[in-house]
């Protein structure tokens, strides 16, 4: 039998209706939420939810409950939860009899402030932790993807970017590139580092000075790539400074290098623009590591390297006129070629026999210049006075890690040697 509906508050009605427009959440997970919501503070109330039918309609923000309970004799109502007496039961339809079913709907609002408060609560836990875990699943899915959002708010340490579903994005100054240049509003594109999940709180970490941004940017500019004619097989970057890229093609009719750069620089030229003037060298990628370093340290021209494969050391000969190409601004183009192929690479000027009797030892210098400066010039590979003099002055700062000054005085005293 139909029971008559009673009308519910409107705190009731509002309580519910503020998550009817849950975000990231579908539908059926989101009735199901409801409704086990309503149950567990019916079971608290009553002591349990099982005669109980609850039916929540999330697209018109409406929800009923019925309790169902056994019709018995007057005086016989053992569990007022689940049976009501035929004198009780006859005031609701006159015509029920005992051992039937009464269906009689619930007026959540009349169980008082406590019990909404409770529902409030419960809903509001559920839906935090559904939604947290969509959106963990959402970008868990998308680590290593480049994605668009909006800068929306700038701190010291962080840019707080949100997607176009409100969620909060991260990008810490650790992944920004130093000449970024960040105003609210602007959309700003960045690679999918990782997801954190501490306590179910998920915190989405961008990154635009990660290789795989640059790698990612490449795939969508060159086709190739996607279409799996090219491969990249490593990427070395210096964020905002310098790149290499190294590519491979197993068709010999592609010209990996020239398909990924384009006519005049034209599909990489938006890329560089992206990472704020970021000069990027492709070479060719080759399995035999002699010829892989050779390239890596272009446009230097090697004259002979020696290769230590255990201890991923490579010990590089080139002419004078060449060291300082190798080297590169700050120590740069050696740091990525070391980068990209994964081995340490030490300079070595190659030096005539001629030169060679003229030179002197580092060491012999030991009475002028500090032992511990001698010794961090040498662990770069310059062991003599004309190795050092011929090597820029940029490497004996950036790579033996020696103050200006210190290096100025060594300079100055082994030309001295020289003048004499």
């Amino acid at each position: 039998m139909a029971a008559k509906k009673e009308e519910k508050g409107p705190s009731m009605i509002e309580t519910f209706q503020e998550f009817k427009e849950t975000k990231n959440i579908d539908r059926t997970t989101l009735v199901s939420v409801l409704e086990e919501s309503f149950r567990n503070v019916i079971a608290k109330i009553f002591g349990s939810d099982a005669n109980f039918d609850v039916i929540v309609n999330p697209d018109k923000g409406d929800f009923e409950i019925h309790r169902n309970r056994i019709v018995v004799a007057d005086g016989e109502v053992k569990d007022e939860n689940k049976e009501i007496s035929l004198s009780d039961a006859q005031k609701i339809e006159p015509d029920y009899e005992i051992g039937e079913e009464v269906s009689e709907e619930v007026n959540f609002s009349k169980f008082g402030r406590r019990a909404i408060l409770n529902l409030r609560q419960t809903l509001a836990s559920k839906i935090l932790e559904l939604e947290h875990d969509s959106l963990y699943n959402k970008y868990k899915d998308k680590v290593g993807t480049v994605v668009s959002a909006e800068v929306y708010q700038m701190w010291k340490r962080e840019v707080l970017l949100i997607d176009d579903e409100g969620n909060e994005l991260h990008l810490p100054k650790s992944e920004q590139i130093s000449r970024d240049n960040y105003h609210k509003g602007e959309t700003v594109k960045a690679v999918v580092l990782r997801v954190d999940n501490e306590n179910n709180n998920p915190r989405i970490i961008l990154s635009r000075t990660s290789p795989m941004f640059l790698e990612r940017l490449l795939e969508a500019e060159v086709p190739e790539i996607n279409d799996g004619l090219i491969t990249i097989r490593r990427v070395a970057r210096m964020p905002g400074d310098r790149a290499k890229v190294a590519v491979e093609s197993y068709d010999e009719r592609i010209d990996p290098v020239g398909a990924c750069v384009g006519v005049k620089g034209s599909r990489v030229a938006g890329i560089v623009r992206e990472l704020c003037n970021e000069n990027i060298d492709v070479i060719n990628y080759s399995s035999n590591i002699q010829l892989f370093i050779q390239r890596a340290l272009a446009p230097a021209n090697v004259s002979s390297i020696t290769i230590d494969q255990e201890n991923r050391k490579a010990e590089v000969y080139l002419q004078p006129d060449q060291v300082s190409l190798a080297i590169g601004r700050s120590g740069m183009n050696i740091k990525l070629a070391s980068m990209l192929t994964e081995y340490t690479i030490d300079v070595f000027r190659v030096v005539s026999e001629g030169e060679a009797d003229e030179d002197i030892y580092l060491d012999e210098f030991s009475d002028e210049i500090d032992q511990w400066v001698i010794d961090a010039i040498k662990a770069i590979g310059l062991d003599t006075a004309k190795a050092v003099l011929n090597a820029p002055r940029d490497m004996l700062i950036e790579k033996a890690d020696l103050e200006e000054e210190t290096v100025d005085q060594v300079l100055h005293i082994l030309k001295a040697e020289f003048e004499q």
